[in-house]
């Protein structure tokens, strides 16, 4: 299988991951994957950065507020 080079840049960084946090981003990844199980990532270039930035705020959002949910 041929990776392009952010999947491939991906991996790399994935793989540099101590195992716990490893694991725990790749049952993220399983769990993202659910939400909207056919579509695919969207690797375009066309994102500025200010959308990676809300992009980023928001998932940190998403995060935070699934762990004060599980803590309850």
């Amino acid at each position: 299988m041929q990776l392009d080079p952010r999947e491939a840049s991906l991996v790399e960084v994935f793989r540099r991951l101590p195992p716990d946090t490893a694991a725990e981003l790749s049952a993220l990844a399983e769990r993202l994957a659910t939400i909207s199980p056919h579509r695919r990532i969207d690797w375009s270039d066309s994102w500025t950065d200010e959308d990676l930035q809300d992009f980023r705020t928001a998932s940190l959002r998403r995060l935070e507020a699934e762990e004060a949910e599980e803590s309850h």
